[in-house]
């Protein structure tokens, strides 16, 4: 697979840790040219380019997409990554926090999403993966913001499908289980006892251990593709069957 995407430049929100600074690396290592879009931008080895991107804010949107197409030329593959966390059930967030954590997940997709649809539209091999979560499609205790979100990120992956098939654009988006990120780790730091907090997060994926980002970008970089022309309107589960698999009791 690698050289799969020679030739071709993609865009990778939240691109400076975790879910998509693996991404970003995958797809450089077969032959894409990347550009990490961060609000923390941070140099990075290799050939990743970075550039400053605030998902809430469009001009900085417009501004960090318009700098990738001067570089590189053009626009193929768009990764919107970038998302944030919450904890607790319907009470435990006040307006303002629900604004907040919608606004990054959600309406920033769509910011980068609205930004960079002129240049996809020009691709031959146009793609859009969201990062979603199994979250959005499985009750998880203490997380009603966080589930909230991502149930709309599904929800906007499939009328984002629909509406771009016809412009050559494919959408579609990854829905993790619980990946071994830093956001996941300063969960488990915080948490009473470290060592069973993090135990609990595994043993809810009925393979019995944490995601690890790169797992999640291969999932990625195959829905990104342009081997993987007929695949638009899904949403592919990366959690170790955490939403499908009923299993039994150990006995």
């Amino acid at each position: 697979m690698s050289g799969e995407f020679d030739g071709l430049v993609a865009a990778v929100t939240g691109g400076a840790s975790g879910i998509g600074l693996a991404t970003a690396r995958l797809l450089a290592g077969r032959g894409a040219r990347v550009a990490c879009l961060d609000v923390k931008p941070e140099a990075l080895p290799g050939t990743l380019a970075v550039v400053p991107c605030d998902v809430t804010d469009d001009t900085s949107v417009r501004a960090a997409v318009d700098a990738v197409v001067r570089r590189f030329g053009g626009l193929d593959v768009l990764v919107n990554n970038a998302g944030v966390g919450a904890r607790g059930d319907v009470t435990a967030n006040d307006d303002t926090e629900w604004h907040r954590v919608l606004d990054v997940n959600v309406v920033g997709m769509a910011r980068v999403a609205r930004a960079a649809l002129p240049h996809l539209r020009r691709s031959a091999h146009a793609a859009i993966v969201n990062t979603g979560s199994v979250a959005g499609w499985a009750g998880l205790p203490q997380r009603a913001l966080y589930s909230a979100s991502k149930g709309a990120v599904h929800a906007l992956t499939l009328a984002m499908a629909a509406d771009h098939v016809r412009d050559g654009v494919r959408v579609n988006a990854v829905a993790p289980g619980t990946v071994d990120t830093p956001w996941i780790g300063r969960l488990v730091d915080d948490a009473e006892d470290p060592a069973a907090e993090r135990a609990l997060l595994a043993a809810r994926q009925p393979h019995g251990r944490l995601v690890s980002p790169e797992e999640v970008a291969h999932a990625i970089a195959y829905l990104a593709s342009p081997l993987s022309g007929s695949t638009t309107g899904t949403v592919l589960g990366v959690d170790g069957g955490m939403q499908g698999l009923r299993l039994r009791p150990r006995s």
